[in-house]
């Protein structure tokens, strides 16, 4: 590939090489230095020191950014073969989209027409595409080539960008918005988007129908509105998704309003079976979650096409709530065969023969599921006694095999933006060079990025790729030095700590979750001001040593406040210390491996047998001699 000439700083090819020599014998730390300096200097890019700065930087990885950064700071019409220049080269790159898009911005505000659609790519901007759209009528496209494409940037569940507005007057005109098209709107709007805008909507339909736009937005607001039938009309196909639309809400708000009014409804509107079906699933769903005394009920009525993991699971709570083993068993064998092929299938059909004193059949069914690296693999084994069967399969890859995968120049970005500790702009650069590469090597991509202390990207990867054999992999002891000297510092198992991390975050240190924890293991601010019993920054808590001391601190504060009950801790880390409160206030003591399945949340619940799952791989991998996490699980009940 022809290199990108950078304008005034272009090197002629004689210099270029002997500068590459030079340059392939320094130290990289000293290359991450000048580039660090250029960059504090790039807004003065005709500066003698940028240019003399950025001349050092031929040969690295990161100069292209750069020539970005410049580009986006100060772009203009002259610039035009540069840019043109650079966004061939690293088109589809992490390093295209920002300045393209800036670029097309600024053509559309000058109506630059041509040079706009020239530079124009597929992307997922509605006021980039609608303006791309609006060109190609100006600059001759049929109508009946254009026009068609509108549709998809009409058809969301909320107001558009005002560029949109001239193109969507010339696609209604032509007769492409159609009642059918505003009634979808509506729908989108009123689930999932933004119900602000169905007034507006209402006002498209036939006047006749107006009235099912007001309507709907009256149940949008408040689902109640559907319990008194006298607020519907004609009892047609439109009024019954309205009916459906409010009783799937309204199940979750008010369970008997919205049993007592589907019971009413049900002999007046024209559901559809699929309409039923459908409602069925959610009623079944939030009755269950609720511990409604319906649910029973409801999950029978649930046909196999809509049983789902989520409501196989809460027929399995309902019935292991009972302990009543006979009952147990029958709700595993009545399920379809389809859902039988599961580890926690198999796990409870062994636990149901066990206590059943069908002891010859459950020992069979223990050792086949105890073969298995997983949760209930894990308990199965301790059931029989076995040993923890790990199912190590490394993957193995030549040096030469790894030096050639890596000359690649969105590796070399992606591996030393990572260096530079730039998370987000390495991930970026690591997906675009993954989705590169044939099959055959993402997963040596993964080992290349194991070897250079990369942890997250062959978790993600292995996963993705369903390759779940590689257990030094998939389960690195990322951070150990800090993990085990904090674990020691608070009296906790450093394999319990090593499993919230991998958990929590992969092991990323600048993961944040949307509700605002930060980190390696996902502090939230307010957790990690009451444990440093002062203010936080929010770098303070996406520095990894820091992390992982609020994070061991808080743990062993949790497994103190539950009697040493590592469950109930680990439950706590994730709910609230609260919440697993008012979860022990549910009945009687319950085995914990059953407490555990009956966890009314399901992320806790699915978050609790990771975890323990993950601290048995971790005990083996540090050759821990304590009390395997799943010996505690069979040997426990749980009560308030």
């Amino acid at each position: 590939m022809t290199p990108f000439k950078r304008g005034i700083f272009f090197l002629t090819t004689c210099a270029a090489v002997l500068f590459h020599h030079t340059v392939v014998a320094k130290d990289i730390n000293s290359q991450r230095k000048t580039f660090l300096k250029a960059e504090k200097n790039v807004w003065q890019a005709n500066s003698p020191t940028y240019k003399a700065l950025y001349n050092q930087l031929h040969f690295y990885p990161l100069q292209p950014y750069l020539d970005q950064k410049r580009l986006i700071h100060n772009i203009r019409l002259k610039d035009a073969s540069e840019i043109e220049e650079f966004l061939n080269e690293y088109e589809s790159t992490p390093l295209d989209w920002p300045l393209r898009k800036k670029w097309l911005n600024y053509l559309a505000k000058r109506e630059r027409k041509a040079m706009f659609l020239k530079f124009f790519k597929p992307n997922s901007n509605a006021k980039l595409n609608c303006t791309k759209l609006r060109y190609q009528l100006d600059a001759g496209v049929p109508q009946t080539t254009v026009l068609p494409e509108v549709s998809q940037w009409w058809l969301v569940g909320k107001s558009q960008d005002k560029a949109c507005d001239p193109l969507f007057k010339l696609w209604q005109k032509a007769g492409y918005r159609t009642s059918d098209k505003v009634w979808k709107r509506i729908g989108l709007a009123a689930d999932g988007g933004k119900h602000t805008l169905i007034p507006y909507l209402t006002g498209l339909l036939p006047p006749e129908e107006q009235y099912l736009g007001k309507l709907w937005h009256k149940v949008r607001r408040d689902p109640a509105h559907i319990t008194k039938l006298s607020r519907f009309t004609y009892f047609n196909d439109k009024e019954t998704q309205i009916m459906a639309y409010g009783l799937k809400r309204l199940i979750w708000r008010d369970p008997d309003r919205a049993l007592k009014t589907f019971k009413k409804a049900e002999t007046k509107f024209p559901f559809t079976q699929k309409q039923r079906d459908y409602l069925a699933s959610r009623f079944a769903l939030a009755l269950a979650s609720k511990q409604h005394v319906a649910a029973t009920e409801w999950l029978d009525k649930v046909p196999e096409s809509y049983l789902d993991s989520n409501l196989v699971q809460w027929k399995l709570t309902n019935a292991l709530q009972t302990q009543n083993w006979k009952t147990i068993y029958d709700t595993l064998m009545s399920l379809p065969e389809s859902k039988k092929n599961t580890a926690q299938w198999l796990y409870w059909h062994a636990r149901s023969l066990e206590v059943l004193e069908r002891k010859e059949e459950a020992a069979l069914a223990f050792k086949e599921l105890a073969q298995k690296r997983h949760y209930y693999g894990f308990l199965a084994a301790k059931h029989i006694n076995q040993p923890i069967q790990l199912q190590h399969e490394p993957l193995i890859y030549s040096d030469e095999q790894k030096l050639k995968a890596l000359n690649n120049d969105a590796a070399k970005r992606a591996f030393e933006l990572f260096h530079l500790e730039r998370y987000s702009h390495a991930r970026k650069e690591w997906n675009y060079w993954l989705s590169n590469l044939p099959q055959s090597e993402k997963l040596l991509a993964a080992m290349i990025a194991y070897d250079k202390e990369w942890y997250d990207r062959p978790i993600f990867t292995l996963a993705a790729q369903g390759y779940l054999d590689d257990v030094e992999l998939r389960f690195p002891m990322a951070y150990q030095a800090d993990i085990e000297k904090f674990s020691s510092k608070y009296d906790i198992d450093a394999s319990w700590a090593f499993a919230i991390a991998r958990r929590e975050s992969s092991f990323m240190p600048d993961a944040h979750s949307g509700a605002g924890a930060r980190g390696l293991m996902q502090i939230m601010p307010a957790t990690a001001k009451q444990l440093k019993k002062g203010s936080v920054s929010n770098r303070y808590l996406l520095n990894a040593t820091n992390n992982i001391n609020l994070g061991t601190k808080y743990l062993k504060q949790l497994l103190d406040r539950n009697n040493g009950n590592a469950i109930l801790a680990t439950a706590s880390y994730n709910a609230g210390p609260y919440r697993v409160k008012e979860w022990l206030k549910r009945g009687d003591a319950l085995p914990a491996d059953i407490w555990i399945e009956t966890i009314p949340f399901k992320e806790t619940r699915e978050y609790v047998k990771s975890v323990m799952a993950y601290q048995q791989i971790y005990q083996e991998k540090l050759k821990l001699s304590h009390q395997s996490p799943f010996e505690q699980i069979i040997a426990t009940e749980i009560a308030d």
